[in-house]
């Protein structure tokens, strides 16, 4: 009997012993993974509480950024639809140049012995509506110029910050290394930095006087990472690349509407040719058409019309991107 206790004396107490070295090989552990818990749920939450704070501050300032472009946009002036067109002239010289294409047409319209109907309608286009479309047209080709050189411009951006050198110093690169309208532009951004310009006011300047899509985009980019941070490199990649895919979405816009806008010159282009060719080979027989005021108002009802059809054209090849 003796034996027999001292056996169960023996297990009962190494089974104590093996218990309490087990419960203390437990409890660190879950110690630990308590701690461990703790501590990766609050990095995580404070990781969440940055991200949306983040986000919220980027939706804010894309907001600020929409909101001034609109502003922007209701209060055109003359002066800078001149601006726009890269045309040093004032509003002054503008409308005397005006002034003097309505005379001139005026005077032919005069010389010729057209009616005072046709007279009109041939001074006011001539004085208001070819002005217009010429600074339209100017303002197009340099926007045109513009883009088909930024995405190489923020190629130079992205290497040179990639090499160590500060972003100011990557603009003015730009300013000397990129053609015009880019390079004046930066050339104007970065004089501006140098006299105490922030590069957010800069930005905007740079998007009065080219007002693009592609500079909008810019500016964003570069503003959200001065007040955000992130990596100025990695977004200026991702912005040229969303450029260039831009400029290759044009380029099939215009091949696929090349064939509508083909049609619309040709039927915009007969009447008047027929009209011209009529009038060479038996000028008696449209001359009604100017002396007659029937033949006026269906001169006029023809204008008003064909600029209706043209107008509609336009607006069924037009693609916005």
């Amino acid at each position: 009997m003796t034996l027999v206790f001292t056996v169960m004396l023996i297990v009962l107490a190494l089974g104590g012993v093996g218990l309490a070295f087990a419960g203390n090989s437990v409890a660190p552990k879950k110690r630990l993974a308590a701690v461990t818990a703790n501590a990766s749920s609050i990095a995580t939450s404070r990781n969440a509480n940055d991200g949306a704070q983040r986000r919220k501050n980027v939706t804010a300032l894309l907001k600020d950024l929409e909101k001034q472009q609109a502003e922007q946009k209701k209060r055109v002036t003359l002066r800078r639809r001149l601006e726009w067109a890269g045309l040093t002239i004032t509003p002054r010289t503008y409308w005397v140049l005006s002034g003097s294409a309505a005379l001139g047409a005026a005077v032919v319209c005069l010389l010729t012995r057209q009616s005072p109907l046709v007279t009109l309608l041939v001074t006011i286009p001539a004085g208001l509506g070819l002005p217009r479309w010429i600074l339209s047209f100017l303002k197009g080709r340099r926007e045109k110029a513009f883009t088909a050189e930024f995405a190489n411009a923020i190629d130079v951006i992205v290497r040179s910050v990639k090499s160590g050198l500060p972003t100011n110093e990557a603009l003015k690169i730009v300013a000397r290394e990129i053609p015009d309208p880019v390079g004046s532009e930066f050339y104007k951004l970065t004089e501006g930095l140098k006299v105490g310009v922030t590069l957010d006011q800069g930005l905007k300047r740079m998007f009065e006087n080219m007002p693009t899509a592609e500079v909008s985009f810019f500016g964003i980019v570069m503003t959200i990472q001065q007040k955000s941070g992130g990596n100025l490199s990695e977004a200026l990649s991702n912005l040229a690349f969303v450029l260039r895919d831009r400029k290759r979405l044009q380029g099939k816009i215009k091949a696929m509407s090349s064939e509508a806008k083909a049609s619309a010159m040709i039927i915009g282009s007969l009447p008047p040719v027929v009209m011209g060719l009529v009038y060479m080979t038996s000028p008696q027989y449209i001359r009604l058409l100017f002396t007659e005021r029937m033949g006026n108002i269906m001169l006029g009802a023809c204008v008003v019309w064909m600029s209706i059809g043209i107008l509609v054209m336009r607006k069924m090849i037009s693609f916005k991107h």
